[in-house]
């Protein structure tokens, strides 16, 4: 005898390098999620600047609709959407209530928002 204690089964298997191994699965998990999760947020940043712009455009077109500042308020509506990076799908004029539909398309999706805007309605005396 050697003077050694009973060898485990699998004891003689060279272990070094699952370190490595483990490390480069967890980067590469890592990786697929990021990947899969930066679209998804831009997406999500996207429909919220899209939200503004059919904000900013439907006031916009209210304005143009009550003589506030000259033009058509279609036309308004389109200029502020425009600036602010959406174009506009539908409007229409009811009134004084302009609603417009507006929209953009981030990587491949396309994203749209609703939105009106006119005078305060007074409540009845």
């Amino acid at each position: 005898m050697s003077g050694r204690g009973p060898r485990a089964v699998g004891a003689g298997r060279d272990d070094r390098g699952a370190g490595t191994v483990v490390a480069l699965g967890l980067g590469l998990g890592i990786l697929a999620a990021t990947m899969l999760a930066v679209p998804l947020f831009s997406a999500l940043a996207a429909r919220h600047a899209v939200t503004g712009a059919a904000d900013a455009a439907a006031l916009a077109g209210a304005d143009a609709a009550s003589g506030l500042v000259p033009g058509f308020p279609c036309e308004v509506a389109a200029r502020v959407a425009l600036a602010n990076g959406a174009i506009v799908e539908s409007c229409r004029v009811d009134g004084l209530v302009v609603t417009v539909s507006v929209g953009r398309v981030v990587l491949g999706l396309a994203v749209s928002e609703r939105a009106s805007a006119g005078p305060a309605v007074s409540a009845p005396d």
